[in-house]
């Protein structure tokens, strides 16, 4: 049986006996987990099990399994088969018709969104982003309109950068940043999406593992009580006249003409923009 456990710092005892009573530990980094089960006087034999060996240990293990051993896989930090190899793991497991539980540990999206103060009652989890700027604005574009929290992971030298682009595509958004959730040293910054840009292109970036969650599109009702030239100002100054019209358009719910019309008022009248293109 393959058994995913989570944060090895935050361990439960249903899952040290699963760890004593397994035939072999798969593990991110062997050394990590060797220090929980030395301090837990655990003997079973552990394999590394990361993006590298993956390819080729995933083999072995599911024959293992299949011969009637117990593999238990862990990670070093936060739930395991969250953006790592283990869910292709568990998925030939499946496909094998071989026997998987879990017992997740912390999981760092999940804190970051329960501290954020953001609506928690609909969320989408989109992992990495694209590291590129256009193929990333490109992929907001495509969650501009969900009705829902957005929770991403990002690398640190790449948080102002991503940040700048989520405020330029998705407007003028509440957010938070959230660094080494789970851990020992957890920092949670809250704020807009561009004064969010704003403090870590002044700041640097942060140290440790960092997950930003972003709340939904404002709720308008037909645009009342929206700062339709506020918005359409702030977008021009990260976005493409086309683009910063579209990302107001949603989030106002004023009709797209009306809102590309006045964006390009806005143009003549001196506000920056990258292009004046005419409208799709």
């Amino acid at each position: 049986m393959a058994t995913p456990i989570g944060n090895l710092g935050d361990i439960s005892r249903r899952a040290l006996d699963v760890l004593r009573r397994a035939d072999r530990i798969a593990c991110e980094d062997t050394r990590v987990t060797r220090k929980l089960l030395s301090a837990e006087g655990i003997a079973t034999p552990t394999t590394a099990y990361h993006d590298h060996s993956g390819p080729r240990e995933r083999g072995r293990l599911i024959d293992a399994v299949a011969a009637g051993a117990a593999i238990a896989v862990v990670s070093d930090a936060g739930t395991p088969l969250v953006s790592d190899p283990g869910f292709k793991l568990v998925r030939e497991a499946i496909e094998a018709d071989l026997p998987v539980t879990a017992l997740p540990g912390p999981s760092a999206p999940l804190v970051a969104l329960l501290l954020s103060g953001l609506p928690s009652d609909r969320f989408f989890f989109g992992g990495f982003l694209p590291p590129k700027s256009a193929a990333r604005r490109q992929a907001l574009q495509g969650l501009a309109g969900l009705d829902a929290s957005l929770i991403f992971f990002e690398g640190a030298s790449r948080v102002a950068a991503s940040l700048s682009d989520m405020a330029a595509v998705l407007g003028p958004r509440e957010a938070a940043v959230a660094r080494e959730l789970t851990k020992l040293h957890e920092e949670l910054r809250r704020g807009s999406l561009a004064d969010l840009a704003a403090h870590y292109e002044a700041a640097g970036p942060p140290r440790g593992e960092i997950v930003i969650v972003v709340g939904p599109p404002a709720v308008q009702q037909a645009g009342e009580g929206f700062d339709l030239d506020a918005a359409l100002t702030q977008a021009l100054q990260h976005a493409s006249l086309r683009d910063a019209a579209a990302t107001v358009a949603t989030a106002s719910g004023l009709p797209r003409r009306r809102v590309y019309a006045r964006a390009l008022e806005l143009a003549k009248e001196g506000e920056p923009a990258k292009d004046c293109g005419a409208e799709e």
